[in-house]
């Protein structure tokens, strides 16, 4: 629960945060024209029955602006006056047109008040990574300094990748270091250059490979070779009742070769799959008895219920350093801006896969972006999150989906480029359907949360 908790709160101030200065970034440019905003919200305030859904809200003296926070917490919105949005105002647009509303502002004005939002957001993601690079520096382990190299799965053997590789580059470039990058530059690579018993040696890759699936298969496409050897042993464990001592390396479990921690990790996940179809308690503690055999000795012990043996594991830490690199104020710019767009870079080419089938089933919505926060506070990664999210926000807000600003933007162009308005009617009408798009996808997303928590997906 308290995890649970400490990511919730994690979720909803990073949100907040970056609602606020989206819609921020619209009140700018309008106040800037001389449009009037009538209502700047933080969530949206949905009425049920008398009430108008504000949690709070409040007009300042000699304002034209409403500000408040509503109850449904699926984003904010900043209402223009002479502009047809979410909030289909249409008795609003049969008025006369006024010179304080958007409606009468030159296209460029128009159009800068519409992308203010994903400016600010964008913007606002570089200098946040341009931040943390300032104040916590960067830190992060190269693919050539494994010299124990990788441990792959059956599809990446069968392409010709071997145990300990070491992954050096990819179509004459060179894999810089060990991040989700290194996946997706496999998955859209010709070749991939690896280091085979001192040799160089070079790995034709198919075209078909796919991201998705190198990611989400079990055993992984490739991971760090970790050698399994246990780096403490937990009192009253079994692993501790047993005899096995800190140091020990593990060299089989029930008869099965083991040669790293990533072999390991396979083997308890076939145990767990025999637990799944155990029928009686009888079943269950046969299955939870295992034999161990170390490097000093052979034990045998019943392991618990959710198949520990009570050790702590040696990690990729145990046995490479980090680079570290530290950036004055000055140089962090320049390192948080390639950063972050070397991830908005990579979130745009993944999103060919969403039109698939499993893409469509990698869609996640509040639970699966709640998730990636870390389990206790860390204000590194909450503010790498929210440089995350903020970029996400700023692309999806820019495609031209109506009822999005690339919607609006879409439609300014047109008018740009023609000379001609949208009717209202048109717009209205375009505003429907994109709401509707959001709607669906936004259920599709939360639906398929439910449906992993269940254990369906």
């Amino acid at each position: 629960m308290e995890v649970f908790l400490i990511r919730l709160l994690q979720f909803v101030l990073a949100i907040s945060l970056l609602v606020l200065l989206h819609e921020g970034g619209h009140f700018f440019f309008a106040k800037l024209f001389g449009v009037r905003v009538e209502k700047f919200y933080m969530f949206f305030d949905v009425g049920i029955g008398k009430w108008d859904g504000s949690l709070f809200k409040f007009k300042p003296k000699n304002s034209d602006t409403q500000y408040g926070a509503g109850w449904l917490p699926l984003g904010g919105y900043c209402k223009i006056a002479g502009m047809i949005d979410e909030s289909f105002d249409t008795k609003q647009m049969a008025q006369p047109e006024q010179p304080w509303e958007f409606r009468t502002k030159p296209t460029w004005q128009r159009l800068l008040i519409m992308i203010g939002g994903v400016l600010v957001n964008f913007l606002l993601a570089l200098f946040i990574y341009s931040m943390v690079m300032f104040h916590w520096g960067d830190s992060y382990f190269t693919t050539q300094d494994m010299t124990m190299g990788f441990k792959f799965n059956d599809e990446a053997k069968a392409i010709g990748f071997r145990d300990h590789d070491v992954l050096i580059g990819y179509d004459g470039k060179t894999f810089e270091r060990f991040d989700v990058d290194v996946y997706r530059h496999i998955a859209d690579a010709k070749t991939v250059q690896v280091k085979r018993d001192g040799r160089p040696v070079s790995i034709n890759i198919p075209e078909d490979l796919s991201l998705l699936n190198m990611l989400k298969t079990e055993p992984a496409f490739c991971r760090p070779f970790i050698p399994a050897e246990i780096d403490s042993v937990m009192p009253g464990s079994p692993a501790d009742k047993a005899g096995i001592k800190k140091g020990d390396k593990i060299l089989s479990v029930n008869g099965k070769a083991i040669d790293s921690w990533n072999e390991f990790t396979n083997q308890v996940g076939v145990l767990s799959d025999m637990m799944a179809n155990a029928k009686t308690a009888g079943d269950s503690l046969k299955i939870r008895t295992a034999t161990i055999v170390t490097s000093r000795d052979t034990a045998q012990m019943v392991l618990t219920e959710d198949l520990k043996i009570g050790v702590t594991q040696t990690s990729i830490s145990t046995y490479y350093k980090p680079k570290e690199v530290s950036y004055s104020f000055f140089e962090s710019f320049p390192a948080g801006i390639k950063y972050g767009i070397n991830v908005l870079r990579g979130y745009v080419s993944d999103l060919k896969y969403v039109a698939t089938a499993d893409g469509a089933k990698s869609l996640g919505g509040f639970g699966a972006i709640g998730s990636l926060f870390p389990p206790t506070w860390d204000w590194m990664m909450f503010w790498r999150m929210t440089a995350f999210l903020s970029i996400i926000l700023a692309f999806m807000n820019i495609l031209p989906i109506p009822a999005l600003d690339g919607g609006h933007v879409l439609f300014l162009l047109y008018e740009m480029i023609t000379g001609r308005k949208p009717s209202e009617t048109f717009l209205i009408r375009a505003e429907y359907v994109g709401f509707g798009i959001l709607i669906l996808l936004m259920v599709v997303a939360n639906l398929n949360d439910i449906l992993r928590w269940l254990g369906y997906m």
